[in-house]
């Protein structure tokens, strides 16, 4: 098993994780309810994904 030599500071350490953050998501509008939402997601309220009806939504009890 290899360790190292030498403890690596913290602030060597942070300066190699400044690049682990996370992006903005893709968000885009619908354009026949004007609602926005991200990509690849059902939409719950209508039923809808991509223009196809895939879900019933009925009334909940």
């Amino acid at each position: 098993m290899a360790h190292p030599k030498r403890k690596i500071s913290k602030t060597r350490r942070d300066k190699r994780r400044t690049h682990y953050k996370l992006g903005s998501k893709q968000l885009f509008t619908d354009p026949k309810t004007g609602e926005v939402s991200q990509y690849h997601r059902l939409n719950l309220e209508t039923g809808m994904y991509r223009g196809m009806k895939v879900l019933e939504v009925g009334e909940e009890a």
